[in-house]
């Protein structure tokens, strides 16, 4: 995957952000979580170095609306309701929980989300 792909799956994300309906794969999950990170790190870093701490906290709000509007489409792709992101909650178990789900592949056929993404690209 080159940058070009990388670019155009974080962008199709963020323009996506008001679609909690659907399916996402895997890859555009991951793709987004870790652009996400690479943008939020630095400002993280610079923030507590000059004593604003909160730097790296208002750049991940940005993204707050995009990435629980990708997570709920990534947990239709397993085949389980958006509802489950509440397991965020749950200390530490529902954060395993939920790496769990992120992590399945999806289901190939049709489910009450909509058609498999991969089927639907092909």
């Amino acid at each position: 995957m080159d940058f070009k792909q990388v670019k155009t799956i974080f962008m199709d994300v963020l323009q996506n952000y008001k679609n909690f309906e659907g399916r996402s794969r895997r890859k555009e999950f991951w793709v987004f979580q870790f652009c996400t990170f690479l943008i939020t790190l630095p400002f993280s870093i610079v923030g507590g170095i000059i004593g604003l701490s909160l730097l790296g906290l208002i750049v991940s709000l940005i993204f707050l609306v995009p990435n629980v509007a990708v997570c709920i489409r990534r947990l239709h792709d397993t085949g389980r309701s958006g509802w489950f992101l509440l397991l965020t909650f749950i200390p530490v178990v529902g954060a395993l929980v939920l790496l769990y789900f992120f992590l399945q592949d999806s289901h190939s056929e049709t489910n009450d989300f909509g058609v498999s993404p991969k089927v639907a690209m092909t």
